[in-house]
């Protein structure tokens, strides 16, 4: 199948999707807060506070890579009916932790996407990724 066969979803789809997800991270994180100071405590003074965020930039990358490389899909892409591919073929760990890494530089450059020959952001240019309907 030739690449303009494929149809990627609407910006305002993936964007819907993005604010999706982001409640079900939010979700995620209040579980993960909780635990983090069940376990330690306060976490509001320096270098607790350092490891506390550190901790939760981990859990966003092993709920976003995680799905990614489980299946191309998030719970909202799911939803959606979109998939994470690779322009190569198999989606490599290095591409799905690039796009995770640059996703804040693309979404604030969401116009991207409308100017983009294929509809993608610019962090899945740039992770050599993009989104396809399925």
């Amino acid at each position: 199948m030739k690449d303009t066969l494929i149809k990627s979803p609407g910006v305002f789809k993936r964007l819907a999707a993005a604010v999706y997800d982001s409640l079900l991270l939010l979700a995620v994180l209040l579980v993960a807060s909780l635990l983090f100071l069940l376990i330690f405590g306060d976490a509001t003074l320096p270098p607790k506070r350092h490891y506390f965020q550190l901790y939760l930039l981990l859990c966003c990358a092993t709920y976003f890579v995680g799905f990614w490389m489980g299946g191309g899909q998030t719970l909202a892409m799911r939803t959606w009916h979109f998939k994470l591919v690779s322009a190569q073929g198999e989606l490599t760990m290095k591409q799905a932790l690039i796009r995770f890494a640059l996703a804040p530089v693309g979404i604030a450059f969401f116009f991207w996407a409308w100017f983009d020959s294929e509809r993608c952001f610019l962090h899945d240019r740039l992770a050599k990724t993009r989104l396809v309907s399925c």
